[in-house]
């Protein structure tokens, strides 16, 4: 059968000729070996020419065997521009081949590190190389482009003997600027996407958790809402773009509730990356309003009265102002150090779940009889409380204080602090029966008393058994 090798003019060609010259020496190569059979077959040396033939034949084709299998099918390394394998070797720094193997296995520190290099090929390269010579691993890396330059972002994994002040030396010498670095933890091995959908997750669900989400995703910051109208009067902050303004340490967008949102950071400057992250979090709890995540505990005080606790915000603001009426001048005196008659004007703010989170004890019928603030102030943390008269000293500021705690150190804060006068026993009582180590600044007759949260203390007394310890014989209802 003819064969078709290429097409001329959108036809197949067939090589006719190439078929009749492989016909031809067919027949010969037939006519051929029957001419040499006939030959060796009646000639007197016959069988043995035959023997000899099959004997070189073998050793010809043993021969080609072991040559293929020795040299492969490749082609010459000198054809393709390849190295040998004598001169292919591992990237990174040179070594000495008779040096022994590093120690990968011994102790080793996780780091954050941030560094600007040059804006051109080659520069990222250098900086790993240079890493890779001091054994140190990179788990991570984010970038962060700016006008000139780049922000390169690292989660590194280094050897525990190795310093931050030397870990920053090698940068510098393989061009980085600007370095800054800080401990690592395993909660920062997350990677950065994965990381803003869980915030974002978290900020859909509570409105209070913004300003937690914001500083998760930055690191430590102080963040300030500023109400469009103080509480006392007088004028604003000065109002800011729809798209934000950043500065360097510090950035400024409009406030979901109203007013102006302002973030600073003044160890380490802020990126554009970071900065767009921001807005995208504070634009979608914009989008969302306000919001507060349901569910409620019941608990039975010692003298057999149910009670609700639960998490109030601004519809529940009647409520909250009924809940003032009842009580007394001194009561509300304790609470707001200041003239009682004002204490309306702050309920709208306290109660609004962008400026923290309020709990609320309610009795059967649905009247608020005591309230409980973790209030996020910068970048530190406020506990406020205020109980009805009828209903103080049945533990029921206990159990909010053991609530909003518990939430503090959810939330990751290092301490919550509370404002009061030094007559007010049932508050100090209250944050003793913390089981924290506590601090007291007193200054003309008001007294802060400011309480360093432990993790494990407050998960063990604050959650679980503080809260049947400290109201007695009380038990607990879901």
């Amino acid at each position: 059968m003819s064969r078709v090798t290429r097409t001329k003019h959108g036809r197949p060609v067939h090589h006719w000729r190439r078929d009749l010259v492989e016909l031809a020496a067919l027949f010969t190569a037939v006519a051929v070996a029957d001419g040499v059979a006939n030959l060796v077959g009646h000639g007197p040396d016959g069988p043995a020419l035959l023997v000899v033939s099959a004997v070189l034949l073998a050793a010809t084709a043993g021969f080609h065997t072991w040559w293929a299998r020795r040299h492969g099918h490749a082609p010459p390394t000198g054809h393709t521009g390849a190295r040998s394998a004598a001169e292919v070797r591992p990237a990174g720094p040179a070594h000495d081949p008779d040096a022994p193997a590093p120690d990968t296995a011994g102790a080793s520190t996780l780091w954050r590190m941030r560094t600007t290099v040059r804006d051109e090929p080659g520069s990222l390269a250098a900086l790993c190389t240079a890493l890779a010579g001091r054994r140190v691993d990179i788990l991570s890396l984010q970038t962060h482009p700016l006008a000139e330059g780049t922000v390169d972002e690292f989660l590194l994994r280094a050897p525990e003997a190795l310093a931050a002040t030397e870990l920053t030396r090698t940068v510098s010498l393989a061009g980085g600027t600007s370095t800054w670095i800080e401990r690592a933890d395993a909660h920062d091995l997350v990677d950065a996407p994965t990381r803003v959908l869980a915030l974002a997750a978290r900020t859909a669900l509570d409105t209070a958790e913004l300003p937690l989400a914001l500083r998760q995703l930055l690191g430590r910051c102080t963040i300030r809402s500023l109400p469009a109208t103080p509480f006392g009067g007088g004028r604003g902050p000065e109002p800011v773009p729809a798209d934000g303004v950043l500065e360097d340490t510090v950035m400024r967008l409009r406030a979901p509730g109203g007013g102006v949102l302002t973030v600073e950071r003044p160890y380490l400057p802020f990126t554009p990356a970071e900065f767009a992250r921001v807005r995208a979090l504070v634009e979608l709890d914009s989008r969302l309003g306000p919001r507060i995540p349901g569910g409620h505990d019941v608990l039975t005080l010692p003298e057999g009265a149910d009670i609700t606790v639960r998490r109030v915000d601004t519809g529940d603001l009647d409520a909250a102002r009924a809940m003032h009426e009842r009580c007394s001048r001194r009561t509300l005196g304790l609470r707001y150090h200041g003239p009682v008659g004002d204490t309306d004007r702050y309920l709208n703010h306290l109660l609004s779940p962008r400026f923290g989170r309020t709990l609320a004890a309610q009795t059967a019928s649905g009247r608020i009889v005591g309230l409980g603030h973790l209030l996020w102030d910068g970048d530190e943390t406020e506990v406020a409380l205020l109980v009805e008269d009828a209903w103080q000293r049945r533990g029921i500021g206990a159990e909010l204080l053991g609530r909003l705690v518990a939430m503090a150190v959810e939330a990751g804060c290092e301490s919550v602090y509370a404002v009061t006068q030094a007559s007010n026993t049932g508050m100090v009582a209250a944050m003793r029966g913390l089981g924290l180590p506590l601090d007291y600044q007193i200054e003309e007759g008001t007294l802060v008393v400011t309480a360093r949260l432990d993790t494990a203390a407050v998960g063990t007394r604050a959650t679980h058994g503080g809260r049947a310890e400290r109201l007695g014989d009380a038990t607990r209802r879901d």
